[in-house]
């Protein structure tokens, strides 16, 4: 790894919804676009160029408010990019997200064929994100972003996925969410694990070295730099299923907060099993200061405490010795979640959609998103467990099983039921605004 050295970002070009941590409680929308009229399309990337937020803008007069813009390689071609430019796109990208499936598990039940239209489709162009602390705040985002698409006919939205955050601050599982975010180099936004290092700047940013001191690229540059990679996927939670494993396999209430506990790693208040490893402590769970910093190598490096197996180890092993450096594999998640809450104590699924919106942004879509999705949450290997999938959001063909390391003998949870079904989803590139504007000025 390359050492720690002082970057200086141009965040006043960067989109802000590459780097910003999102606010809690929260209110997002997504909406997809198709470009019908290539004029059209280019005057929207001027448009949106004057409305993106910057990660320099801080202080906004809305708050914690900021609308994205992506676009798909779909939506590139609509747009005019050359071939040759198109042609230097991690290769991921050019193919998409549905082309992509069996690498990710996305079979079955979570198959593009299964997908919400158009998620997965040609018809997916541009992808415009708002996110705000409330509803009254995003909708002021909204009403300044809708003149930019707005009188243009030639770009038509086909799609809308409105989230919020639920009344009890937890995604639909029950557990709090939104805890974890790295610390990138040169960005000014802190991290939630203090015993951490910065990232380097290119992990997540195009034009920048990345921790392996190399810098990706776009032809032209001024495509590429101070870009980045953002993954977009609806996952319906099958909430009712969760809560009927837990309470048939656990021995009482106790138990099943315990189960609760090591199937993710942390206790339903945010409270990470490696600091509160007996009993839950929502104190420790509402700390952002204390509640995700933490290692594992040192003090737990075969999982008695958090199991090996568990969701938020696969997906950042942190220091724990495992096949791949771990830093190489960070990514920035958001999750933002949708759909009505199923009442407490429901046991009987309710026929509603409910789930999160997951974002995933890096600048390396092959060793960041796909090798954390298929080595880590779809496969056990890379820490001597085999084929044995994430208990929560693995996926692949039948049932599961998760093993909890204990003393004396281990427990083991059999025949795991998919409790997150993939209901579609994007690769997306967000180009910086000098970007935008070099896009709308595409000439034929």
């Amino acid at each position: 790894m390359s050492e720690q050295t002082h970057v200086k970002l141009e965040l006043d070009d960067i989109q802000r919804g590459v780097l910003s941590p999102r606010p809690s409680p929260y209110a997002a929308t997504y909406i997809l676009f198709r470009i019908d009229d290539r004029a059209h399309g280019r005057e929207l990337m001027r448009r949106m160029s004057a409305m993106v937020t910057s990660a320099a803008d801080t202080v906004s007069p809305l708050g914690q408010t900021w609308v994205s813009v992506a676009l798909t390689r779909h939506g590139l071609s609509a747009l005019g990019v050359p071939r040759e430019s198109l042609e230097t796109f991690a290769w991921e990208f050019r193919q998409g997200m549905a082309a992509r499936a069996n690498a990710l598990g996305d079979i079955g039940e979570s198959a593009p064929e299964n997908w919400e239209a158009p998620l997965g489709s040609p018809d997916v162009h541009v992808v415009l994100v708002a996110l705000a602390p409330d509803g009254a705040r995003l909708e002021a985002a909204l009403d300044r972003a809708r003149p930019a698409y707005h009188a243009l006919p030639g770009v038509t939205a086909i799609w809308r996925q409105d989230c919020h955050a639920l009344p009890t601050e937890t995604e639909p599982f029950g557990y709090r969410d939104g805890i974890s975010h790295p610390a990138v180099e040169g960005s000014g936004f802190a991290g939630s694990n203090k015993l951490e290092e910065p990232l380097k700047a290119g992990e997540f940013v195009l034009g920048y070295p990345d921790e392996l001191g190399g810098v990706q690229t776009l032809q032209p540059e001024v495509l590429g730099r101070n870009g980045t990679y953002a993954v977009f996927r609806k996952l319906h939670q099958r909430v009712a299923v969760f809560r009927r494993y837990l309470r048939d396999n656990a021995t009482g209430p106790e138990d099943e907060d315990l189960l609760a506990a090591k199937i993710m790693g942390r206790w339903r208040s945010g409270a990470p099993l490696a600091l509160s490893p007996l009993r839950d402590d929502p104190d420790l769970g509402a700390d952002p200061y204390r509640n995700n910093s933490f290692l594992y190598q040192q003090d737990d490096p075969v999982g008695f405490t958090t199991p090996g197996g568990c969701h938020i180890r696969r997906g950042n092993p942190r220091d724990a010795a495992v096949a791949g450096a771990p830093r190489l594999h960070r990514m920035i998640r958001r999750g933002t979640a949708y759909g009505p809450p199923l009442p407490e104590g429901i046991l009987e699924d309710d026929g509603a959609d409910r789930g999160l919106m997951f974002a995933f942004i890096g600048a390396h879509l092959g060793r960041q998103f796909e090798f954390v999705q298929s080595e880590w949450m779809n496969d056990g290997v890379f820490f001597g467990a085999g084929d044995a999938r994430d208990p929560i959001v693995g996926s692949g063909d039948g049932p599961g099983d998760f093993t909890i390391p204990r003393r004396p003998l281990r427990r083991c949870l059999r025949a795991l039921p998919r409790f997150v079904v993939t209901r579609g989803g994007e690769y997306c590139f967000m180009p910086s605004l000098s970007a935008l504007r070099w896009l709308g000025d595409l000439g034929d």
